[in-house]
């Protein structure tokens, strides 16, 4: 289970270890009932996060187009270089707000 806190409007996400295909949809499920607020800042910490699969792309990609419509946004923080380097080369950089880990 994921850990899930809200602050200054902000609903923040804290990712498992690992978002591979057989835990997406888990990943999917946890996340989508929160988008629910219209407007929100969701902000994922993928701190922990060492591993996404195309499926956990699909599922921030569901997120970003829920939000978006009602001036909401999702934003990751806290992303290791390599999956830092998944986001840049599959266009996520574009159209979202991605902060690497610091240190």
């Amino acid at each position: 289970m994921s850990e899930i806190t809200k602050q200054d409007g902000m609903t923040i996400f804290k990712t498992d270890s690992r978002i591979d295909t057989a835990g997406a949809a888990r990943f999917e499920s946890e996340l989508m009932p929160l988008l629910t607020e219209g407007g929100m800042t969701l902000v994922l910490d993928c701190a922990d996060l060492t591993y996404m699969a195309s499926s956990g792309l699909r599922v921030i990609q569901k997120a970003m187009r829920t939000l978006v419509p009602y001036k909401g946004e999702v934003k990751l923080i806290n992303v290791r270089p390599a999956i830092y380097e998944v986001l840049e080369m599959t266009g996520f950089l574009q159209f979202m707000k991605i902060e690497k880990m610091k240190g």
